[in-house]
């Protein structure tokens, strides 16, 4: 394997952060040693007085204190390095979109109701493949680990099928084996009694629902939706998309044998769609008042052009406002502009119709 410098570098500072650690606490261990030997081989004092009784407790005291502080901030230190590792490991697993993409402006944004974690059961990815730019937006029920694990095979499912199966409907079967094949494995490891055998029900309850979009290269967008709610559109007609009944979620029921793939909208330059997941539009406030998730995003789409990355910040930050930070459900938003501009068709000849001779 061949290591960068820049890999030694984050490699090798673990050990030197261990030995600074070991240095600040070996120390004061040092010296509380020599202060409990100083008690048990010193002479008795004869009654000569409390000063040597005052420099003893000090001198404890001294000793505790700098022992407690080393190891506060040793496990402060230790807790920071785990949450950055976490941080990034979060990162690499629901990265975010690039701001451009086949001539697809986007922007997305996650707000996790885990405290300390930026990913929860939300998730959500966008590619440019050569049948279109490719988008799932998606909800594992529960949260923690146990849902982060589901994220993981999902998305690692889709961003290889984006790119090699020509037909939507055939992304979505991988992806509904990828959650079959991730729930047996996790029922095993959960329920070893079955002996490493199949189980008969792995994780009935569990479930996703999965939105997934086709971008072709006329706008039209396409949609096969697993009980997802149907994405917003901005600008001119806003409102909710409603092409059809959606599927059942993935994993309690198998899919049907046909597929057909729903046509949305034509979405023309400069419009815009927002997609969601249910956490949106069932946040509460303190009174139990739901949030007004379809007005939040009129007003922050007022503006022309739609800006992906304003809409997504505005509407997360009226989210949290409404919820005063206490959300039930993570909320993961996907906004997306098309930026792709249609060159008029040109008349024949034309072109040397400026020639001058």
């Amino acid at each position: 394997m061949i290591r960068t410098p820049g890999w030694t570098t984050r490699h090798t500072g673990a050990p030197r952060a261990g030995r600074a650690t070991a240095v600040r606490l070996v120390l004061p261990s040092c010296w509380l040693t020599l202060v409990v030997v100083w008690q048990l081989v010193r002479p008795p004092d004869g009654g000569s007085g409390a000063a040597p009784r005052i420099a003893t407790c000090l001198a404890y005291l001294t000793a505790v204190v700098w022992l407690v502080v080393g190891v506060r901030s040793a496990a402060e230190r230790e807790v920071r390095r785990i949450g950055h590792i976490a941080e990034a490991a979060q990162r690499v697993l629901l990265r975010p979109p690039p701001a451009r993409l086949d001539g697809i402006a986007l922007a997305a944004g996650q707000l996790s109701m885990s405290r300390g974690a930026s990913v929860g059961g939300d998730l959500y990815e966008a590619m440019a493949t050569p049948y279109g730019v490719r988008i799932v937006m998606g909800d594992v029920r529960g949260h923690g680990l146990p849902a982060i694990g589901a994220v993981a095979a999902l998305l690692g499912s889709f961003r290889e099928a984006a790119h090699d199966e020509p037909q939507l409907a055939r992304v979505l079967r991988r992806l509904d084996r990828a959650l079959a094949r991730h729930l047996r494995e996790r029922c095993r490891a959960e329920h070893p009694a079955c002996g490493g055998g199949e189980p008969e029900s792995p994780l009935a309850e569990e479930f996703v629902t999965v939105l997934l979009l086709e971008i072709r290269a006329d706008g039209d967008v396409y949609a096969l939706n697993c009980g997802h709610p149907w994405p917003y559109r901005l600008g001119p007609g806003a409102g909710q998309l409603a092409p059809g009944d959606p599927l059942p979620p993935l994993g309690p029921f198998p899919l049907p044998a046909d597929l057909a793939p729903l046509h949305c909208v034509r979405l023309r330059p400069g419009e815009a769609l927002c997609l969601h997941t249910d956490g949106a539009e069932d946040a509460r406030d303190a009174a139990g008042r739901f949030f007004a998730f379809g007005e939040a995003l009129a007003e922050a789409a007022r503006t022309a052009p739609v800006s992906p990355a304003a809409v997504v910040a505005r509407v997360q930050r009226a989210l949290l406002d409404h919820t005063r930070g206490r959300l039930s459900d993570d909320v993961a938003l996907l906004v997306l502009r098309n930026d792709r501009v249609r060159v008029p068709p040109q008349p024949v000849g034309s072109g040397a119709a400026g020639v001058r001779r």
